[in-house]
């Protein structure tokens, strides 16, 4: 009985009735796309950020102070403190193993070149280009500086790992009298009274000191500086959540509590500590030109999407704020009857509320479908790629549709019910 009365309810005056539907459908069109291009494009842009290097750095925990000059690195190669090759499949087995994307090791070791162009210095970056780490259960897990910096460019190809191959920096094959069509070409490196002939296969670019070095594999660099099974530094790629003011707090001064849940969410400095555990002897940090960009940029993304979303829902109570009002003063006569035949406040708050929880889910239900094909159209224009739907939205529209004309509906729900109906059957 109860439904009947809410039903019928509901097709009189059908043009109010539309026009509320109108209103929603288009508010929460609005959120159901700003919030599935925030989901979509947030990780999207996540990754995006991936492209700028790897966002934790490790080095040895007692290690000397680095001296570069040139790019090159003039400490004595037994100089410095070094970290074990064998403890990074560890990084596989920390809390958050499943966020590190990749990880890799470098050595530099001061070499001479001996080719054509004559003996000239420079330094070895011994390194993973697709290195395969094995996992404990047999697994194994394929990492390298292609996952920690995938914006590094190679004119032939990369080294492969394990072999007597190396790319050389773009600012020393100018050096070398190096092109792409003069490679690969076979040089002797010497470093004391070691010395191995390698092939140059490639040509990099970065943009850094690697520009001016030579990069091949870790264990070349090993050999070469008689440093088996070692390594002087380490990047790490960790997807992460970006830091807010909790995730900037210092865990030295945070309750057992508060620690407990810094440590378990993937904050880039939480992951950094886990890692710094990881590895025996090592310090690692994170690199926070890679995190404040993120957080900054994501962060004003989020912004933005809210702002719009919070106005067209405001913009929406109000409109069913103003056809409830319209509509209360048109049924003043139903109430009044409604309360003479013996109608609580309880059963006509209800009855008025149902009503407009019926129009929510109907305007809802349209809005997040409106919503999803905005979402595609405005991830296309704004991002350049169409934004993908999120049915886990739908349950949330219909929830914000539903504390819409809540909200709205209150004022008039209010009078409805502290209506005296006599001077209302009266006539007055």
């Amino acid at each position: 009985m109860f439904a009947r009365i809410i039903l019928e309810s509901v097709r009189r005056n059908p043009r109010r009735k539309l026009l509320a539907s109108i209103v929603l459908v288009l508010a929460t069109a609005v959120a159901a796309a700003t919030l599935t291009v925030a989901l979509d494009e947030g990780n999207r842009l996540a990754r995006e950020f991936e492209s700028f290097g790897a966002n934790i750095e490790v080095r040895p925990l007692a290690d000397t102070v680095p001296l570069e000059i040139g790019g090159l690195d003039t400490r004595p190669v037994r100089r410095g403190a070094y970290l074990e090759e064998a403890d990074l499949s560890r990084l596989k087995e920390i809390f958050w193993r499943n966020n590190i994307e990749g990880f890799a090791p470098f050595l530099p070791v001061p070499v001479t070149i001996e080719g054509r162009a004559g003996p000239i210095d420079t330094t070895l970056l011994g390194t993973w280009h697709r290195h395969e780490v094995a996992l404990e259960g047999g697994n194994a897990f394929v990492t390298g500086v292609e996952a920690t910096d995938p914006w590094w460019r190679v004119q032939g190809r990369w080294f492969a790992d394990r072999a007597g191959e190396c790319v050389v920096g773009q600012r020393l094959a100018e050096r070398l009298g190096l092109g792409p069509g003069s490679l690969p070409r076979r040089v002797v490196l010497r470093s004391g009274s070691r010395q191995v002939p390698v092939q140059i296969t490639g040509i990099v670019s970065t943009g850094g000191s690697e520009d001016d070095a030579l990069t091949g594999p870790l264990e070349l660099a090993q050999e070469l500086g008689n440093l088996p099974g070692k390594y002087r530094s380490a990047v790490v790629t960790a997807w992460t959540k970006p830091e807010d003011a909790f995730g900037r707090e210092d865990p030295k001064q945070m309750t057992p509590a508060e620690y407990d849940r810094w440590y378990c969410s993937p904050y880039a400095a939480s992951i950094a500590e886990q890692v710094q555990q990881a590895l025996p002897g090592s310090s690692a940090r994170v690199v926070r030109r890679v995190e404040e960009s993120e957080g900054q940029v994501l962060g004003r993304v989020s912004a933005l999407f809210w702002l719009i979303t919070l106005g067209a829902l405001a913009a929406a109570v109000l409109g069913i704020g103003a056809m409830a009002a319209s509509s209360a003063i048109e049924r003043r006569s139903e109430v009044a009857l409604m309360k003479a035949l013996g109608a609580n406040s309880g059963l006509l708050a209800w009855f008025f509320l149902a009503e407009q929880l019926a129009i929510a889910l109907g305007g809802g239900a349209a809005g997040f479908g409106l919503g999803t094909l905005l979402a595609r159209e405005l991830g296309r224009l704004v991002f350049g790629t169409a934004s993908t739907a999120q049915p886990i939205l739908l349950p949330v529209v219909l929830a914000v549709a539903a504390a819409v004309v809540t909200a709205g509906s209150l004022g008039p729900l209010g009078r409805m019910v502290r209506l005296d109906p006599a001077p209302v059957l009266r006539g007055e």
